[in-house]
This record gives structure tokens, C-alpha cells and sequence, in this order.
């Protein structure tokens, strides 16, 4: 497993309360803020000079088999239009997923994000959980030589409970982590 995947997973379980649903009950029975996915999205192409495509990595903390459909991203700017990632993941319970794809453009339709690729930031990845500094630190390994700044945007979400074969859609927030190498 890729360093960078390794890290990536830790952060992930890190952050991720558990969520447990007595046997038979539906995923979204109850209203909660928070969805039963957390994932991460990222790329070896932000920052670099390189074609590489798209990772999203999920890990589901509920009882049920999740199917993340799609992501919409929408654009802050009406003449920009939106766009629909189609993620089409199945994560089982209490367990983790991952796959790839083409690359695609999510940097768009956002002042924070568009203002900050434009000042020498570097994306690291795009999620649905906030990284613990700590945790964050162990990743970087020298956070005295690193700045770290977000930008939150809210996507509208599309999951399905294949146990109950219950559809679910709804507006969340995503964080963009951006780092900064600091002047030796």
C-alpha cells in the first residue's frame, strides 16, 4: 500500500465517530448531520505537471452496504455551470473502498478554492471530515516546514442503502486541504 494511501487511511479512521444501526433498521431512519460515508478524493496531478486521474478512497461506519452514486459540485458562478461526479462505490459495512478515475476538474465555481490555487498552495485532497492536526502531522512528518489552510464547499450527495434499497440525497460540506511548503 502507497504511503500516501496509508496516511490517508489513518486520517480517515482518526476522524470517523462509529455509527451503528440495530440489525434490520434502515440507514436513514433517523435524521443525522453527518453521512455514514467518509471519503476522500484525491490526485497526483494538483500541483504537479501530470495527467494522473482521480482516487476516492470510502470508509461506511454503519451496519449497511452503502452505494455512493454521485457528488454534485456546484459553482458559486451561474455562468460556470455545475458538474456531477459519478462515483458509482460500493462500500461494505464497517468497512473501506477505493477506486479511480479519469481526471476531472472539481477545483471550479469557488472563490476560496480559486483564490487559493492561485497563491502557491498545493491541494492535497478533497473530503467530507476534517483532519485532526495531530493526526495531520504525522502525515506531514515536519509541520514546522508546512502551512495548512481549508476552503469548505457544500455538494449535494447521492447514497443508496443496498440492504433496504433506500435512496438518500442531501446537501453536505466537503473540505479542500491545502498545504504550503514555508521559505527555508
Amino acid at each position: 500500500m502507497p504511503k500516501a494511501m496509508f496516511s490517508l487511511l489513518i486520517a480517515l479512521a482518526a476522524s470517523s465517530p462509529v455509527i451503528s444501526q440495530e440489525a434490520g433498521s434502515s440507514l436513514f431512519s433517523e435524521e443525522t448531520d453527518y453521512s455514514p460515508l467518509k471519503y476522500a478524493i484525491y490526485s497526483t496531478a494538483w500541483g504537479e505537471s501530470s495527467n494522473a486521474g482521480l482516487r476516492v478512497v470510502a470508509q461506511n461506519m454503519s451496519d449497511h452496504t452503502v452505494f455512493l452514486d454521485s457528488i454534485l459540485f456546484e459553482s458559486e458562478d451561474s455562468s460556470v455551470g455545475n458538474s456531477t461526479f459519478e462515483v458509482d462505490l460500493t462500500v461494505p459495512p464497517h468497512g473501506w473502498a477505493e477506486t479511480a478515475f479519469d481526471y476531472k476538474d472539481l477545483l471550479f465555481g469557488d472563490a476560496c478554492i480559486t483564490r487559493t490555487m492561485t497563491e502557491d498552495w498545493k491541494l492535497v485532497e478533497i473530503s467530507n471530515y476534517t483532519l485532526n492536526p495531530s493526526v495531520r502531522g504525522l502525515i506531514i512528518q515536519d509541520s514546522d516546514s508546512f502551512r495548512i489552510y481549508q476552503c469548505v464547499r457544500s455538494v449535494f450527495v447521492t447514497l443508496k442503502d443496498l440492504d433496504t434499497q433506500e435512496d438518500k440525497s442531501f446537501y453536505e460540506w466537503i473540505m479542500y486541504h491545502f498545504e504550503r511548503k514555508l521559505p527555508q
